[in-house]
């Protein structure tokens, strides 16, 4: 019975997410399998991809051929790699523990190259991030000083009503403050005649004994005689 290695489709529409599988080359893509492998998520940046790799490379070591896509996945992991060394294990070429420090040596590799491609994703995030806030900034400056003339006017025009009616507040309150002085120099009017009439008062008195004593001086002439 021939094998293969392949994808078989799950998830939602617009959003694949793909299990890896050992199938029946003669069964349907998204039918029945023989064992699943491991799941490939293309919707992360980088890919998330988990994998058996011990049971892929058992599955090649018994002639499972996998697709153009699976064996991609499988070169990324690791899985064609350590094949190959059991290859060369098999051969003699080297010894089992040999091939098990060469293949460790190969995944701290690329494990260092996936971090450092994962570290600049993140840095060409905060850069684009930090430009669209800048941007999205000069275009609320330019909106906001296009609209200062407009709003000044506005307030212009909502003010206009209430600094006349304070004008005119003002013209009546010195209107009024210039009408007060001749007020009070009608009040006083009164109480300048009424003094002058006080001194005729005192005056009426002696005015009164002058007239009186000639009248007595009759007497004296009478009693020289």
């Amino acid at each position: 019975m021939p094998v293969k290695i392949r994808l078989q489709r799950h998830g939602k529409k617009g959003k694949p997410f793909y299990w890896v599988v050992a199938a029946d080359s003669r069964s349907k893509r998204d039918g029945k399998f023989l064992e699943k492998l491991g799941t490939y998520n293309p919707n992360t940046n980088p890919a998330t991809i988990n994998l058996d790799v011990d049971g892929s490379v058992k599955w090649l070591s018994n002639g499972a051929q996998p697709t153009d896509t699976a064996r991609a996945i499988l070169s990324y992991k690791g899985v064609m790699m350590k094949h190959h060394l059991l290859g060369g294990v098999r051969k003699g070429a080297f010894t089992e523990e040999q091939a098990e420090e060469k293949f460790k040596a190969w995944v701290e590799e690329k494990e260092k190259s996936v971090a450092a491609k994962v570290g600049g994703l993140d840095k060409a995030k905060a850069d684009a991030k930090a430009k669209a806030l800048e941007a999205e900034k000069e275009v609320s400056d330019k909106r906001a000083a296009a609209a200062l003339p407009e709003v000044e006017e506005e307030v212009i025009e909502e003010s206009a009503p209430i600094i006349e009616e304070a004008e005119a507040v003002v013209e009546e309150t010195t209107e009024v403050a210039e009408e007060a002085p001749a007020q009070e120099e009608v009040a006083a009017e009164p109480e300048a005649k009424v003094e002058e009439v006080e001194p005729a008062k005192e005056e009426a008195p002696e005015a009164k004994a002058e007239e009186a004593a000639p009248a007595e001086e009759p007497e004296a002439s009478k009693e020289e005689e």
